[in-house]
């Protein structure tokens, strides 16, 4: 049977309901309470007291017994003082009993009701930022790569949602995509969609980008993991200020008008090269373009040229001064519009045709060129040859 008897004497200072009106209340429980503080401590200040008459004892009766066994002095002095200490130790030993006896009678208070049986403090703290990596160029984009390919199709993904909740929780779903190789990406992905005139998923895209790229600045401000802001960046952005959002809406317009301008930069240095590899195809033996220097001759000569009148031409030459002669025949053989030695060409190939194909010449090879242009285009990855500093 349980013994609930401990229970029914627990000194409270506060438990009385009615006093005297003539006495104050709340003095009354305060001097309550500084009496029992009073007695606890007194109690307390008797236990540290019996604990050092206890060690000195202990202490003497060791002394003594010791100088015992060395037969150090008069033996029986010796034994008559080890007889007084251990009646002191006995004398002692009634007194703690007597405190104990009288602290167990003590009622409960507040302070001795209980006691922890244990006690343990955690304090959450969200993880510290990673500290920036000196990586070279090449460690960088091996970096980008290995990322692209565990993580294209979720960077996608996350690209093409519209809600913030949805990108919220995606986020949540698949922390590694919080990172600056996503924004990378995005950037990269949004210069590709203008290049191939979809304008507005491009908008989309960059929409999602600035998302990410803001979640990043206030892990950076904060000084924290970039994954532990997600929550608060998507719960800030849905209830904020018409300040705020119009900052945010100004940096999204901002960074559509830069993915347009590379873009169209892109596309001017694409055909640029296009251009210059055409050139390059079109080079005669002496380093000229045939299409140049056929617009440099006079007009009697591109007649000639136009005409494949090899007669006409010798004539043309013949009444044009040595000089001038000279200067023109001279391109025309460094660009190829013209080939000396016909008789050593194979059969079938005369000066005309062979000039004809010089000048006209690069359309098979442009066509090679496209071709193998699209070839690499399937093939690299949608990050190769772009930067992030495409957009700076």
């Amino acid at each position: 049977m349980v013994d609930y008897s401990k229970w029914k004497n627990i000194e409270i200072s506060d438990d009385e309901d009615d006093t005297h009106p003539n006495i104050d209340t709340p003095s009354l429980f305060r001097w309550r309470h500084q009496a029992r503080v009073e007695r606890m401590e007194e109690m307390d200040k008797e236990k540290e007291e019996m604990k050092k008459k206890r060690q000195s004892i202990q202490a003497r009766q060791l002394d003594v017994k010791e100088r015992i066994a060395k037969k150090d002095g008069d033996e029986a002095a010796l034994k008559k003082e080890l007889e007084k200490i251990e009646n002191e130790g006995k004398e002692l030993d009634r007194i703690e009993n007597d405190i104990l006896k009288k602290e167990k009678k003590t009622p409960w208070n507040v302070d001795t009701i209980s006691k922890p049986g244990f006690e343990k403090t955690v304090i959450n703290k969200k993880a510290g930022r990673k500290p920036d990596e000196n990586l070279s160029e090449e460690e960088r984009e091996q970096r980008m790569k290995q990322f692209v390919k565990e993580n294209e199709k979720l960077c996608k993904q996350y690209g093409m949602l519209r809600k913030y909740d949805d990108s919220k929780r995606f986020l949540q779903e698949h922390l590694q995509l919080v990172c600056d190789e996503t924004a990378n990406y995005l950037v990269i992905w949004s210069i590709n969609l203008e290049m191939e005139e979809k304008h507005d998923l491009m908008a989309h895209v960059a929409h999602q980008c600035i998302c990410m790229q803001y979640i990043l600045e206030l892990a950076k401000q904060l000084d924290v993991d970039p994954r532990a802001c997600v929550s608060s960046f998507f719960s800030k952005i849905q209830s904020c200020l018409p300040e705020y959002r119009q900052q945010f809406e100004s940096e999204i317009k901002g960074f559509k008008e830069r993915i347009q301008k590379r873009a169209q930069e892109k596309i001017a240095e694409a055909v640029a090269q296009a251009e210059e590899e055409d050139r390059q195809e079109r080079m005669g033996p002496g380093g000229l373009d045939p299409a140049d220097v056929f617009e440099s001759l006079p007009d009697e000569l591109k007649a000639c040229f136009e005409s494949r009148d090899v007669e006409l031409l010798q004539k043309t030459i013949a009444a044009m001064p040595v000089d001038v002669a000279k200067h023109h025949m001279k391109r025309c053989v460094d660009s190829g519009l013209w080939v000396p030695n016909a008789a050593d060409m194979p059969q079938g190939v005369d000066e005309e045709e062979e000039a004809d194909a010089a000048a006209a010449g690069t359309a098979s090879g442009a066509e090679k060129t496209d071709d193998a242009k699209s070839e690499s285009a399937k093939e690299e990855p949608i990050y190769t040859g772009v930067s992030t500093e495409d957009v700076d």
